[in-house]
């Protein structure tokens, strides 16, 4: 029986192989280069480029930095790292993701570990900063579908949950060309490296 290819080469170079993932094959540019050419909302946002994941990523990020201002930095760079395996994996919408199921999840959580081995942070992030981390997340889904993917404030409590909204007004977001959001990440990156 013939063996199927589980791996992706990197224009780093490197080769990673996505069932079993080694910190070694995992570059910061890579991981922002992906990114910054993944859409999220599948595209559907409007805009002159597509809103992307690393653009999100930064999103998030400052969300938790901004709410947690006491936040020790790895735990910032965590939260800009939070969806890096998108950057082999792509980024499915939530309905998706469930559909697919465990096999989705377990590859994600193996990704998830080695980058996180790679940069210094747990494999584990603990609960009480991955909730915090998952705020930020959601309060910047809310804030990306009120601004560019045409919910109404209505529809965004219903799909995205209700969130704080106070302060919403610091946050919006501007659509830039990927080659310019990867530089912003990777500057950001090497502003929170430990």
């Amino acid at each position: 029986m013939k063996k199927h290819r589980a791996w992706q080469r990197m224009l780093s170079g490197r080769r990673l192989d996505l069932l079993d993932p080694t910190p070694l094959d995992i570059e910061i540019e890579d991981i922002a280069h992906g990114l910054s050419f993944v859409a999220r909302w599948n595209g559907q946002t409007s805009g002159n480029f597509p809103y992307s994941v690393a653009e999100h990523s930064l999103l998030v990020e400052q969300i938790f930095s901004k709410s947690f201002k006491k936040s020790e930095k790895k735990w910032c760079l965590a939260a800009l790292l939070h969806d890096a395996p998108e950057y082999v994996i792509g980024d499915m919408i939530s309905p998706v993701k469930s559909t697919i199921g465990i096999g989705y999840q377990s590859l994600e959580n193996r990704l998830t570990s080695a980058i996180n081995l790679r940069f210094g942070l747990p494999t584990k992030i603990p609960d009480n900063v991955k909730k915090q981390i998952k705020k930020a997340d959601k309060i910047s889904a809310w804030i990306e579908a009120i601004q560019i993917a045409g919910f109404t404030k209505d529809e965004a409590n219903k799909f995205v949950g209700i969130v704080d909204n106070k302060n919403m007004e610091q946050f919006s977001i501007k659509l830039r060309p990927p080659l310019e959001v990867r530089e912003n990440y990777i500057l950001r990156f090497n502003e929170l490296i430990i």
